[in-house]
């Protein structure tokens, strides 16, 4: 399955990682690609929570990069 993950440095240069699909799962890493690596293991998490909880899983989204000439 595929997610958003949304990735800001914070005030304090470590990086936070989120997933607006699945509300609550963030995560972070003192560099980007540890950030990439921590919130994967918490997506798996979180939808092992839900299975286990018989909760409906988000669907994978599908994206498109539109390019606008200005």
């Amino acid at each position: 399955m595929k997610y958003r993950v949304l990735i800001e440095q914070d005030e304090d240069r470590v990086f936070v990682a989120e997933v607006p699909a699945l509300p609550g799962c963030i995560s972070q890493g003192y560099t980007r690609e540890e950030a990439l690596q921590n919130i994967q293991e918490a997506i798996a998490v979180y939808l092992e929570s839900l299975e286990s909880h018989n909760e409906p899983i988000p669907p994978s989204i599908y994206e498109e990069v539109v390019e606008v000439a200005v």
